[in-house]
């Protein structure tokens, strides 16, 4: 069992977008489909492709901190403020696991890493193509509708 996906976007997704300044209709489609396709909303939060809501692997969180966030003192703060004090330095990847809006800070982070121009955010396509790009390079855009479909339902169902 999941989250909701109007809930995962209410209380997850939109706040942690105004939190980083990069709030858009577009940015949280994208990431709610990305979050549909990599874990089910949360159906399965730890396997062997990745850690948490994204299934973000752990080198890849590591190569995001190291040459993206590092470049930039004031954005690595920002989003090091959402993860918890001590747990992130004992553990950082587990924090994509248990803290819902680090992960997503991260996802997002990952998606502007690649300098990706989103779609318009009723264009389920261009979405399932930056995810692909970004989360499953060896993905299928049927997989990420399918997924869309399935967890999230229609677009008005996500607002």
């Amino acid at each position: 069992m999941g989250i909701a996906a109007c809930e995962l976007s209410q209380y997850v997704i939109r706040p942690t977008l105004l939190y980083l300044g990069r709030h858009s209709i577009a940015a949280e489609t994208l990431l709610l489909g990305a979050a549909a396709s990599q874990s089910g909303l949360c159906s399965a939060l730890d396997d062997k492709h990745g850690h948490g809501l994204y299934r973000i692997a752990a080198r890849r969180h590591q190569q995001l901190w190291d040459q993206h966030l590092a470049l930039d003192p004031e954005l690595a703060s920002q989003v090091r403020g959402l993860a918890s004090q001590h747990a992130f330095l004992a553990a950082p990847h587990l924090e994509l696991t248990v803290n819902l809006r680090y992960a997503t800070a991260i996802a997002w982070m990952l998606i502007e890493a690649e300098n990706s121009v989103l779609p318009a955010a009723d264009d389920l396509l261009g979405m399932a193509q930056i995810w692909r790009r970004v989360f499953k390079p060896n993905g299928r855009s049927k997989d990420f509708i399918a997924a869309w479909q399935r967890c999230i339902g229609s677009l008005s169902q996500a607002a």
